[in-house]
Formats: C-alpha cells, structure tokens, sequence
C-alpha cells in the first residue's frame, strides 16, 4: 500500500497491483482476470487501510468498502455457476456499480458546491434598515356592450327622483271613534259590548280600523273618568257603561 496519497486505495497482492477503482473498472472490461485475486489479502489490506488512515473520510472509505464487496461478487460470480435468465452477468454488475459510484460522487459534489455558496448572516448580511417593496398598480378595465348597459342601468335607478304615493283607505279616526263613543255611551244605562258601538254595516278593512279605533277610545274615556270598563276573563267582550 502507498504512503504517498492516503485518500488513495492502493493494494498490493497477487494477480494485481494498484488503486481498487481502477480494478474494478479493468474487472467490468474483463482487462484482469478476477480468478487470479485473493479476496483475503484484499480484505486484509483494505483493513490495514482504515486503521493506519485515521483521518480519512467515513465516506471515502464506505466507497471503498463498497468496491471490495462487489469484487468479491464478481468472483464468486465468476466460480460459481449461474442461471442467464435471473442473474446478471458480472460484466452487468460491475456496470451497475460503476453507474452508482459516479451518481453518487456527483451528488456529493452538488452538495459541496452548494454549501460553499455564500450564505446570509456568514457572507452576506441584511440592510439595518430595510426599505419596503413599492408596489405599482395599474387597473385595467374590460366590459362588453351588456355590462356597461347593465351598470348605466344600475346608476340611473338610483339617482332617478322617487314618487311614493299612499293609497288613501277608508279608516275610522280616533277622534272619530271617541266622538262616536261619547255620544251613545250616554243613551245607554246598562253594560253593552264594545261591538255595539261600531257602525252599522261596516265591514272589510273598515270594520277593523273601527274597533281599533273604537277599543282606543273606550281607554280613553274611562282614562277621563267618563266610562266603566268591565271584561270576565283574557279575551272576553269588553263592556262599557257611563260613570255615574
């Protein structure tokens, strides 16, 4: 093993001498035979590696670790017989492994280069006073024929001049009512419904407005003293009789 690069495998046994990467890239073009490698004295050296690397990167030496695992497959591929159909050829494999160590040392180098940007708060630092982000506006308007009808529709509506016009009904006054009330109250002596003062033949909305109006007045004029109100229960007629 070389002293020279540490970060560099380098083995020494028989059948090969020199960096594990490049022998296992001679292994897939078939350029050594992998029959003629001790896997032991690989195992051996690649410990001898580690122990005497003590600096030596984790994953440098995963790499490596990898490397032999492999190359002991494609001897044990190579000794042993196998079936074409399920298990790839050791040429297949090697490839595979090859694929997978160059993606993944590119990864690594995306990794690196993308910690070794600039980062804020370490190379590069915020204004102390920052200036906010003037945002500019422009409105643009679309509409069709229908929708500016729509809208001169809606303005004219609202600014049109309004004429409310009550509808003139036919309804009793309640000065009416106390009037009309006043003046029979003092015909009768005894007690007599609140309906026997309403107009005869009233009917509809009219009829309804005069006993309102009729009800009110009672109020009123026993209020005055003028009449007595009596009533058995909720609901009940009411009945009238002058005061006396």
């Amino acid at each position: 093993m070389s002293e020279e690069a540490p970060e560099t495998l380098k083995i020494d046994i028989d059948g090969w001498e020199g960096p594990l990467d490049l022998l296992l890239a001679l292994a897939r073009t078939q350029k050594v035979d992998l029959r003629q490698i001790s896997i032991l004295q690989l195992v051996e050296q690649y410990l001898g590696y580690v122990n005497e690397a003590r600096e030596l990167r984790l994953e440098l030496a995963a790499d490596y670790l990898v490397m032999a695992a492999w190359l002991a497959y494609l001897k044990s591929a190579l000794l042993l017989p196998r079936n074409p159909e399920e298990t790839p050829s050791p040429e297949d494999l090697a490839l595979r492994l090859q694929l997978r160590l160059e993606r993944l040392n590119a990864m690594r180098d995306a990794g690196a280069r993308l910690m070794a940007r600039d980062r804020t708060g370490r190379d590069n630092f915020f204004r102390g006073a920052p200036e906010g982000l003037r945002v500019l506006r422009k409105a643009r308007y679309e509409a069709e024929i229908y929708d500016l009808i729509a809208a001169y529709g809606r303005i004219s509506a609202r600014t049109r001049p309004v004429m409310h016009v009550v509808q003139q009904r036919d309804v009793m006054t309640l000065e009416a009512a106390i009037a009309r009330v006043s003046s029979l109250i003092g015909a009768r002596i005894d007690w007599s419904t609140l309906q026997s003062f309403l107009p005869e033949g009233a009917s509809g909305s009219y009829a309804k407005s005069a006993l309102a109006s009729s009800f009110v007045a009672a109020l009123e004029l026993a209020k005055q003293g003028r009449v007595e109100l009596r009533q058995k229960s909720a609901f009940a007629p009411l009945y009238l009789k002058a005061a006396g």
